[in-house]
């Protein structure tokens, strides 16, 4: 598959592999990643990792509402070995004190903390996302009502430089009326991560989905970079960052 870039302002849209696109931008120019990759992680048995990520994270009540997107059905050691090659190009094209934020389940999330240090970040801790009660019950379990992002610097934080001070956790129900991407993640949510990057520093996702951190990036007055495979999504991803954009502009 080619790569294919759009661009509107300080927006900039890549449509390609990640790998593929990481590789051919240039070292230490980027200020922050931020992004949500596929998990990788529902169930147990190769019988059960071939199933279309529909059949995992949508029930019947919204089946065919949402594209099917890439990346899900691999294995845990090739996950691993993966997610690796992505954060170590990542490290590459970002700057000094960059931070990373990267989503996981509870059941990625050892292996994300792993990844992460294995591609060359400095671990600094985990924020905990609490999807509240409205996430679906199992009777006689726990809810599974809480994400996680796994974040870090590259080699060390410059905070001094952003001196911020931001809550530890995030409570933000997902509203099912407002995704646009079976996984997509609240603009709200993004909106409290795209407070760590540094006042006119450009943040990138390498898996953009429907676009919700470059969202976060435009509210924020920051340039974005974002990166889809999908064809489907990376149309949904385009069309609503340049609405965004455009929004912005309007309301100077």
């Amino acid at each position: 598959m080619g790569i294919k870039r759009f661009s509107v302002g300080n927006v900039v849209l890549y449509h390609g592999d990640s790998l593929e696109v990481l590789e051919k931008l240039k070292s230490n120019s980027i200020g922050a990643v931020i992004t949500d990759p596929p998990y990788a992680s529902s169930g147990a048995s190769s019988l059960t990792k071939a199933q279309a990520p529909s059949q995992k994270y949508q029930g019947s009540e919204v089946k065919n509402k949402h594209p099917e997107f890439m990346g899900e059905n691999r294995d845990q050691r090739s996950f691993a070995f993966w997610a690796s090659l992505w954060v170590s190009q990542c490290y590459r094209v970002v700057k000094i004190g960059a931070p990373i934020c990267i989503f996981s389940d509870w059941r990625q999330l050892p292996v994300t903390t792993d990844y992460l240090q294995a591609g060359g970040f400095a671990y600094n801790g985990i924020i905990p996302w609490d999807k509240t009660e409205s996430t679906r019950p199992a009777r006689g379990k726990f809810r599974c009502q809480a994400e996680y992002i796994a974040w870090g610097f590259k080699v060390k934080c410059i905070g001094d430089n952003h001196p911020v001070y931001l809550k530890g956790a995030i409570r933000e129900r997902v509203n099912p009326k407002e995704k646009l991407h079976m996984t997509g993640k609240p603009v709200a949510v993004m909106d409290h991560l795209v407070q760590v990057v540094p006042a006119g520093e450009t943040v990138i996702d390498p898996f953009m989905g429907s676009g919700s951190t470059g969202v976060a990036a435009i509210n924020a007055g920051l340039p974005f970079i974002g990166i889809e495979a999908s064809t489907e999504y990376f149309e949904v991803a385009k069309k609503r960052l340049r609405a965004a954009y455009r929004d912005s502009i309007r309301k100077g």
